[in-house]
């Protein structure tokens, strides 16, 4: 507001003085600083927040996205976009978020090769037009749901009383999306929101929505490891020991204290994903009253993603190899090659060669996410300063596969004959390679024949019913300002299931290739989707080819489906059915309270909050656990579990409860300066993987033995202690600096504890009669492949086929079981938060800048073998951020610069690191004609790529190049 006065004339009858004021109205991305600037300032402890500029007009397209660029906030890109949040390095699943105040549900699949089990809220799934505020709570809050130790973030979304009068925005933008390896990579989205009172503004009706479609591609070359080896080691798959003929391969052999991996398999895979988004929003509100406010809204979204994967692979059996490795204590390859003998014998009917091949495999992933939330809010403003809020919802989130296969399906092909093969790691990009024997020619589809398959199903389904009562009173004089209190109660129930038809002991050949039309297969090249990255001498080209035309001829060839080695199908589909099945109950009774007070401390403004919540939960949890009968030894190091069929529920139940205290002190000893300090604890619940019942064991094992895993519902939550301290100045309407710093003590981590034991009564012939006959016959040095093969020759009674079965007198079979626990391990985890926020004064311009520092004494030791078991924080790294914007004359332009440095990735016996990266964005805007805006933007210009790796920087696990995406459209707003 700015008041004009006008000049009083000099004479004694001049009429009084007038005052003309006017309205300054701020728009755009000024707007949303100066709001989330106002939200920051007025808040109780530590928040961030990112608001809408206007109603349908968040700053970014992504939620994750826009949350990058709060201090302290990184994201994990999925896909090519924003997706899963990590908080001062906590990652996602020690995030909470909720949707107006409300718990939300979670629905994801993640890795398509095991049950889902993740707590992680995937940020994909929602459109950012229908939002107006996120909030980011780093300090913890009594008043809020608990499940969060590195922020709980609440997700705004409009109300129409709150902004009365008619309004609305709609916008049409098409997608341009470099990444894409084939057809047309342009895609539309369209959203549109409309907000209206009535009635003299005592109804309210908002209704929002949003279609999105996309087109891209992911790009990756991916190597898998064995274990961490010691130097003087000599177990499968580990290097030649001095003395054996094999090490006059081994050019600077690790020595016997350094640590190492050997590759085991690796790969150029190509994806090509289509995403399908649709989100929805409705909203009623009456307020018949001043003071009383009804509101009833509904929410919905879904998110179909389509991923199709064509790849060229090699797998290592670790026999006559040659290799080169950096100097310790952790060794790094520098090369690593293997070749092989032309197979004895008459020829393998697949192709003139048997033996080993060069895979040409495929896959499909298709899954639809879909969330509803029905809510319903009561608020009365009683007289003398009393506030009663009544909340209820309903929200779900589901997903599973939209397809007749299921969720995650591969088919694998090959052409047999592969001579030698290697893997070169002195560049940034892993160069595979490989020489096939005289005669055989891999790009001839005439030879390449159908292998191994799995189908996997999987499903998962989050139901949340949460009753809130909320209550404040505000004080309007002395010491007291308010008092907060309420409970909430929270029923969730999670069913996680997944199932898998897999026919493994046809990784030699299911049939003949002429069995394959060669009309299925089209050519691909490798070097031009790998740019910026492409070696010569990598692979070159391969074979892909049409998924549901091969799933279709392999069912009709094979029975595939009809007939699987392992697991067993819904009727006339491909659909697993579920052998892995977890039903999951928590309930949680959490009532708090809270009194703010407001006093002056040392002749300045100040104010004190304490508060308590209670939390209690009871578990209960089910299990559906498949049952074995035997084993099937199928290959030369796989040995397959065989189910009967048969499984049972098992039912465990825990309980637990927390005492939650928070304390928030702030004081203003300057105009518009705050100094913070709070103190709290906060929880997050384990993962729904780690509170199954029952004992599972893998499928497959291998000479070694197997590996299993058993759940425990009696886990007690993650608990820290929090200390947050903060300096913040507010010298202009949207200006300020922050300095702040954080310290957590975590405990109650959950580590693994591995059980050697037997399961289930299951044998191998590892060790066995036949074994040891195979060994006094062909010598101590046999490999495993010649054992392989003398038994088949010598105990014909007990093989059928190529497959080896159990016998009599065989051993037990030892699994390495693994059982979370709460450990008593604790970590500490500190840091620095650095942020600017600054407008050079009326120009236009202003800028952005923060930077986060985060530090753990939880550290991995490279140096240490995988037979060591270490406790390491995950997803510890500096993060940046640096945005430029424009804002007048109804131009805005804005380019952001977002950084995170390297970070463990995961941990166990082995750590993985994903290395750091950096990505530019870009937009522009323009209001051609008033509500009128033609926009453009560009997602990482410069097409920055990703790395990941294990010990050392040459044991990579991932490459995948960076494209840009770009985006115009046109926004009418009213």
């Amino acid at each position: 507001m700015a008041a004009t006065p006008a000049l009083a004339q000099e004479t004694q009858d001049a009429p009084p003085p007038a005052e003309e004021s006017e309205d300054v109205v701020v728009t755009g991305i000024r707007a949303s600083l100066e709001q989330s600037m106002t939200i920051k300032r007025d808040a109780q402890g530590v928040v961030d927040a990112i608001s809408a500029e206007e109603i349908g007009k968040f700053p970014d397209t992504n939620l994750a996205e826009s949350l990058q660029r709060i201090t302290g906030v990184s994201i994990d890109r999925q896909n090519g976009e924003g997706s899963l949040v990590t908080v001062r390095g906590f990652g996602p699943e020690f995030n909470l978020v909720t949707v107006n105040g409300r718990q939300m549900p979670t629905a994801l699949i993640g890795d398509g090769g095991s049950p889902p089990s993740s707590r992680s809220f995937d940020f994909a799934n929602l459109a950012s037009e229908g939002i107006s505020a996120v909030e980011v709570y780093k300090s913890g809050r009594v008043t809020m749901e608990s499940g969060g130790i590195g922020s709980t973030i609440n997700i705004r979304t409009p109300r129409p009383l709150d902004r009365p009068g008619l309004r609305g925005s709609l916008s049409v933008k098409g997608v341009y999306d470099t990444s894409r390896n084939e057809g047309d990579p342009v895609t539309p989205e369209i959203s549109g929101i409309v907000s209206s009172t009535f009635a003299d503004d005592r109804i309210g009706i908002m209704i929002a929505g949003s279609y999105q479609k996309r087109k891209s591609s992911t790009n990756t070359a991916n190597v898998g490891w064995r274990d961490g080896y010691l130097g003087n080691e000599n177990n499968w798959g580990s290097l030649a020991q001095p003395g054996d003929p094999r090490a006059a391969n081994i050019t600077n052999r690790p020595d016997p204290t350094d640590v190492y991996h050997v590759a085991q398999n690796a790969s150029y895979n190509l994806e090509d994903i289509n995403r399908e988004r649709i989100n929805g929003q409705a909203v009623l509100q009456f307020r018949p009253i001043d003071s009383l406010t009804a509101t009833v809204d509904f929410i919905y979204s879904r998110n179909t993603v389509e991923t199709r994967n064509s790849n060229v692979g090699v797998w290592f059996n670790h026999e006559d190899t040659s290799s080169a490795w950096t100097d310790g204590p952790v060794a790094g390859p520098i090369f690593y090659t293997e070749r092989f003998a032309p197979p004895a014998g008459v020829p393998s009917p697949n192709a003139l060669y048997g033996g080993k091949d060069l895979s040409y495999s495929g896959a499909l992933t298709e899954n639809r996410a879909e969330n509803k939330s029905l809510g319903a809010n009561l608020e009365w403003k009683a007289p003398g300063g009393m506030t009663v809020e009544l909340d209820f919802h309903h929200s779900t989130a589901q997903v599973n596969p939209v397809n007749r296969f299921g969720s995650s399906m591969s088919l694998g092909n090959a052409v047999f004959g592969v001579q030698s093969q290697s893997i070169n790691f002195e560049n940034d990009l892993p160069v595979i390679s490989y020489q096939m024997f005289p005669g055989i020619d891999p790009l001839n589809p005439a030879m390449i024949a159908s292998t191994g398959n799995a189908f996997r199903n999987a499903y998962f389904r989050n139901r949340i019913n949460q009753a809130q009562l909320r209550g404040r009173y505000d004080h309007d004089d002395g010491f007291l300002d308010s008092i907060d209190f309420g409970v909430s109660y929270i029923d969730s129930k999670v069913r996680s299931a997944f199932g898998t038809i897999q026919n493994d002991d046809t990784w030699g050949g299911a049939g003949p290739a002429s069995d394959i039309p060669d009309d299925i297969f089209e050519l691909v090249t490798l070097p031009d989707k790998f740019p910026g990255l492409a070696q010569p001498g990598m692979i070159q080209s391969f074979y892909a080819f049409d998924f549901e035309r091969m799933a279709d001829l392999i069912e009709q060839k094979y029975q595939a489906c009809s007939n699987p080695a392992t697991g067993s199908a819904q009727p006339g589909t491909c659909l697993a059915n579920f052998d892995t099945d977890r039903r999951i109950t928590e309930k949680t009774l959490a009532p708090y309270l809270q009194i703010a007070t407001k006093f002056e401390l040392f002749q300045n403004p100040a104010h004190f909050v304490a508060g308590i919540r209670y939390e209690s939960t009871d578990i209960s949890s089910a299990a559906l656990v498949p049952v074995p009968v035997t084993t099937r030894w199928v290959g030369d190091n796989e040995f397959n579990v065989v189910f009967s069929g048969d499984s049972a529920f098992t039912r465990f139940k825990g309980s637990y409860d927390n005492w939650l205290p928070a304390f928030d002190l702030d004081i203003s000893p300057l105009q518009d300066v705050k100094l913070r300090a709070s103190y709290s604890h906060t929880i997050t619940r384990s993962g729904y993987a780690n509170l199954q019942g029952g004992r599972t064991i893998d499928t497959l094992f291998r000479v070694g033995g197997g590996f299993g895993a058993q759940g425990n519902p009696g886990l007690i939550p993650f608990k820290s202690k929090n200390i947050d301290l903060s300096a913040e100045w507010y010298y202009a309407p949207t200006s300020y600096i922050s300095v702040g710093y954080f310290h957590k003590d975590v405990s109650n981590f959950i580590s693994t504890t591995r059980i050697n034991s037997n399961a289930f009564g299951l044998t191998t012939p590892v060790n066995g009669p036949r074994w040891n006959a195979a060994v006094a016959a062909l010598g101590a040095n046999a490999t495993v492949g010649q054992i392989r093969q003398y038994i088949i020759a010598n105990f014909p009674s007990t093989v059928t086929g190529n497959i080896i079965n159990a016998a009599p007198g065989d051993p037990l079979v030892n699994f390495e079981i693994t059982t979370p626990i709460n450990s008593d391990q604790t970590a500490s985890l500190n840091g620095w938060e650095f942020a600017i926020q600054h407008a050079f004064w009326d120009t236009g311009f202003g800028v952005i800048l923060n930077y986060t520092i985060v530090n753990g004494d939880a550290v991995y030791d490279n140096t240490l073998p995988s037979s060591v078991p270490q406790f390491a924080l995950t997803g510890l790294s500096d993060s940046a951020n640096a945005v430029a914007y424009y804002d007048k004359n109804g131009l805005q332009a804005r380019v952001a610069w977002n950084w995170r440095d390297k970070f463990l990735a995961g941990t166990g016996p082995n750590p993985s690191y994903t290395e750091a990266y950096w990505q530019l964005d870009a937009s522009a805007s323009y209001e051609f004609i008033p509500g009128f805006t033609g926009f453009v933007e560009a997602i990482n210009l410069t097409g920055e790529g990703r790395r990941g790796h294990l010990r050392h920087e040459n044991n990579v696990t991932f490459v995948q190049p960076g494209f840009a995406r770009y985006a115009a459209g046109i926004r009418f707003n009213f």
